[in-house]
């Protein structure tokens, strides 16, 4: 038997002995060492069950409950058959989207717009808050010597940030503006100022996190609670607006002001997940032919490229980790925390098998 942290429902969850997974063909047995604290897994304990499934998910087949966690970085202790390309004791990071290998999308190299996709965490197949999980071999990433497993559970959201860039036109001197400084906006502005964005513009209201946009790399923080965003955005930028803006708000009063504050033939990325639908404003597009385009976690690949980049120094992204907690305070030091105190946190880990 193993210790896992179980979602159950909604404000339901539990750390529970259940069976370790089998490690099968095309498989292999990581034991987690570090998992983050999603803000998706915070949405399911407060008003889920949204993304995890009360009936059974179409490629894993299972519903809540589930173990939870889908950021983490592990240890290979097991290899199943026809695996060769790994060995026990590497030190790994884990993409976890589920894709069934099929769609259209798939087709396309899609995998995180497959039609039935899911996640390692939240559709089944065990989670990171566990002693012991089963992944598929294509799931796993060596994590370079220089790099930390605690950084190493930080690949999953910058790989987010790191992907919305990737679809973005995004050219080297860019003026671009970031609306939110959450572990997503702040994976943003980090991926930026590494790909070599001109001026970054971050909007934001929390003190802290004004702070660490600062410190991640924005050249101006702005308040949209005392700050007229288009105005200013547009006064940093010689009066014609930035070249691109990246939404990791999802809240309508800032999707309003990036529409305007993005040049003639701007762009507009957004990355939020949005709680309630929103309205477009058409003719803001229309009239200065700007584009709003979407996009969602990552592509294979993106997990390699990012770990090289925190290899090599080009992403310094350990600031963001601003709690390290015990798999048995799950609840009231992180999701608590992070839902009452979100203005002191960014990231906050779960040390399993450190």
């Amino acid at each position: 038997m193993m210790k896992a942290v179980r979602f159950h429902g909604q404000g339901d969850i539990r750390l529970e002995e259940i069976e370790i997974p089998k490690c099968g063909k095309g498989q292999v047995k990581v034991k987690p060492a570090y998992v983050g604290i999603c803000g998706t897994d915070l949405h399911e304990y407060l008003g889920g069950a949204n993304l995890i499934p009360t009936s059974p998910h179409p490629i894993t087949k299972e519903k809540a409950p589930l173990t939870l966690g889908h950021e983490f970085s592990g240890v290979i202790e097991e290899i199943g058959d026809d695996v060769h390309d790994i060995e026990i004791g590497q030190r790994v990071s884990v993409q976890p989207i589920i894709y069934d290998g099929t769609c259209g999308a798939y087709q396309d190299g899609l995998i995180n717009c497959c039609d039935n996709n899911g996640f390692i965490g939240l559709s089944g197949w065990g989670g990171g808050l566990s002693e012991h999980v089963v992944v598929p071999r294509a799931a796993v990433y060596e994590i370079p010597e220089q790099v930390s497993m605690k950084l190493g559970a930080l690949v999953e959201p910058i790989s987010v940030a790191w992907h919305s860039l990737d679809i973005s036109p995004l050219k080297k001197g860019d003026k671009v503006l970031v609306l939110g400084g959450g572990p997503i906006g702040l994976a943003v502005i980090q991926c930026l100022k590494a790909r070599g964005a001109g001026t970054i513009i971050a909007s934001e209201v929390s003190p802290r996190r004004k702070e660490f946009a600062k410190k991640f790399g924005a050249h101006h923080v702005l308040d949209p609670t005392q700050d007229d965003i288009v105005a200013r955005v547009r006064e940093i930028c010689g009066g014609v607006g930035a070249d691109l803006a990246f939404d990791a708000a999802g809240v309508q009063a800032g999707l309003n002001q990036a529409l305007k504050a993005i040049r003639a033939q701007g762009t507009l990325v957004n990355i939020a997940v949005w709680e309630k639908p929103a309205q477009l404003q058409m003719n803001d597009l229309v009239f200065r032919e700007r584009k709003y385009i979407g996009t969602t976690t990552f592509v294979a690949g993106d997990f390699r490229r990012v770990l090289d980049a925190i290899a090599e120094g080009k992403l310094q992204p350990g600031p963001m980790i601003t709690g390290v907690i015990k798999m048995d305070e799950v609840e009231e030091k992180g999701f608590k925390a992070l839902i009452e105190e979100k203005d002191k946190h960014v990231k906050i880990l779960v040390e399993v098998n450190p």
